[in-house]
């Protein structure tokens, strides 16, 4: 099991951790991880872009010139592709790009992406992080006292007061310990938790 460094929140390092191997340090999988990533991009795109074919345009019904005679190329419709203000070929509709991971992909992928930040020495642990208020200067001092200028900060239960003094923070975000997600660990230069938030991932995924 990996043992890791314990800080509080004025950055002094006052203990160590043991990591679960089981969650911490699987053989890591990048095609799932991959996979996930592209999986989380998928589903958060609408799917709503939308121009239309020759058939959705409207006019064009009358053939511009006659067959033949002319010198010009024959033409059936002032609103083929090849008009101004004709239609698009192959025009794109709207679609549905999600698609779905197995349970069991996602948790191997998602601990696959926690081992690689321990093992890239990208992962911090916080003996605690408290706030007595929404004070987004404070939140950003202990972000300096850790030397962390983009990551995620993962806390074991929702915390209005951490959760808002981080949120106009450029660079940083939080999330719960039982909803993090591979493309959000991936994404951060560095994963901060709580040592709560180690033990409910801990506990949610061994």
């Amino acid at each position: 099991m990996a043992n890791v460094s314990v800080y509080n929140m004025e950055g002094k390092e006052v203990g160590t951790i043991e990591l679960n191997d089981a969650v911490f340090g699987v053989e890591i999988n990048e095609h799932l991880v991959h996979m996930a990533v592209v999986q989380h991009l998928a589903n958060k795109r609408q799917g709503t872009q939308k121009a239309k074919t020759r058939s959705e345009v409207s006019g064009g019904g009358r053939k511009p010139w006659r067959q033949k005679g002319t010198g010009h190329a024959r033409q059936g419709s002032t609103r083929s592709p090849q008009w101004t203000g004709g239609g698009v070929v192959f025009a794109p509709v709207p679609r549905d790009y999600s698609f779905k991971m197995n349970k069991k992909e996602k948790r191997k992928a998602l601990k696959s992406a926690l081992t690689s930040k321990v093992q890239g020495s990208s992962l911090i642990v916080l003996d605690e992080l408290k706030l007595d208020g929404i004070k987004t200067k404070k939140f950003v001092n202990v972000m300096n006292n850790l030397k962390v200028s983009k990551g995620l900060v993962v806390i074991a239960d929702n915390d209005a007061n951490v959760v808002m003094s981080a949120r106009n923070v450029e660079g940083i975000d939080t999330a719960q310990a039982n909803m993090i997600n591979v493309y959000s660990v991936m994404k951060a230069k560095t994963i901060v938790l709580t040592k709560d938030a180690v033990a409910k991932i801990e506990e949610v995924y061994a």
